[in-house]
């Protein structure tokens, strides 16, 4: 059984980027997002300058200091591999993604990290329960397995992160 990682966020967060599940590099490194291929960091860099060349920590400051929440629908599951194609459905466990709703009352912009991150929050998750308005949208997978679109042209569909994370506004 495969286990994911803890959230990051801050109560402030009012951006929640979710994956699916940390892929075997995340999971060796204790790090989100850890394969050199991964288009993640080189994107956060470029939205936040929460890039590669930073040391991991300081990287998650910066997204924390923009309001950037991150975590994975899935906490635990069985798959061989990193491909989110090879996890056990019947093994998924997901995330309390409820209680980190509660916990951040600003948060209610969320950002999939591609169709299996989107497709594991409706299928064990869903919308229910969610007591504000919230903004779900897909966004390309960073994933090197996503080589359908070029860093370009997933970096110009990113932007609605940055964007978000510059304009919620929140009373709490």
């Amino acid at each position: 059984m495969l286990r994911g990682f803890a959230p990051v966020y801050r109560k402030d967060a009012r951006v929640l980027l979710l994956g699916s599940m940390p892929g075997q590099a995340s999971l060796v490194a204790g790090q989100y997002y850890a394969h050199p291929r991964n288009a993640f960091w080189p994107i956060m860099g470029e939205l936040f300058e929460a890039g590669p060349a930073l040391p991991y920590a300081a990287r998650l400051e910066r997204l924390l200091h923009a309001g950037v929440a991150l975590w994975d629908v899935i906490g635990s599951c069985q798959r061989d591999g990193s491909l989110d194609s090879a996890i056990e459905s019947n093994s998924i466990e997901a995330n309390d993604l409820q209680a980190l709703f509660e916990a951040c009352p600003c948060l209610n912009h969320v950002f999939f990290n591609g169709t299996a991150a989107e497709n594991a929050f409706r299928r064990h998750v869903g919308l229910s329960g969610t007591s504000r308005p919230m903004h779900f949208q897909r966004l390309p997978s960073t994933s090197p397995a996503h080589a359908a679109l070029t860093f370009s042209a997933k970096l110009a569909a990113w932007q609605a992160v940055r964007m978000a994370a510059h304009t919620t506004d929140c009373a709490a």
